[in-house]
């Protein structure tokens, strides 16, 4: 049995399919990396499990995570996401998603795309830290206040720096997997 991230044991199925296929790997297409941001800015304030378990019902209540339409939704949109279980029912969370998708297509206007904006944060190319215990990796960075700094000049909302981290740990911005994980190696030699 491989070993993996100590937060990632004695946990549910697909949270631990979520770290062995998911979790730190790369991620260079833009549908994802909105994806990501939808879900680290719901989970803030509540655990990483609770959102997902609650990712389908996400992707079904947001059009699949494709932001041009998440960024037409209006008042009888949101109306309907307050009321539908399958999502964590804040009401500033759906407004800034929608808000979010807005801003994230400016993004994409002016850079390309998305994915050319975020990794010119990290020059490019992943970050792979080496991290012997949990203990060790960091909330935020140097580099994930400047993202979110710049995200929240550009208009974003539920964006701070430790959830932009998270969202770098996800996409593989940064790869925070323990040296102890099969994981770790493995997305330094993709």
């Amino acid at each position: 049995m491989p070993e993996r991230c100590d937060w990632c044991e004695n946990t549910f199925d697909k949270y631990i399919r979520y770290h062995d296929e998911e979790w730190g790997g790369p991620v260079f297409d833009d549908q994802t990396q909105f994806e990501f941001l939808v879900l680290e800015s719901s989970q803030a304030g509540l655990s990483w499990s609770t959102i997902l378990k609650k990712r389908e019902g996400y992707r079904k209540a947001f059009a699949n995570f494709e932001v041009e339409r998440v960024a037409e939704f209006g008042e009888e949109k949101v109306q309907q996401l307050l009321s539908n279980p399958e999502i964590i029912r804040n009401e500033n969370k759906i407004r800034s998603t929608i808000n979010n998708a807005q801003q994230f297509i400016q993004i994409q206007q002016e850079f390309g795309n998305f994915c050319n904006y975020i990794w010119d944060f990290v020059d490019g190319e992943p970050i792979h830290n080496h991290w012997e215990t949990m203990d060790q990796v960091p909330a935020t960075t140097e580099i994930s206040d400047k993202l979110s700094k710049d995200l929240k000049t550009r208009g974003f909302k539920f964006i701070g720096s430790t959830t932009i981290y998270a969202h770098m740990q996800a996409t593989g911005l940064v790869n925070d997997h323990l040296i102890s994980c099969f994981r770790h190696q493995q997305i330094i030699n993709q």
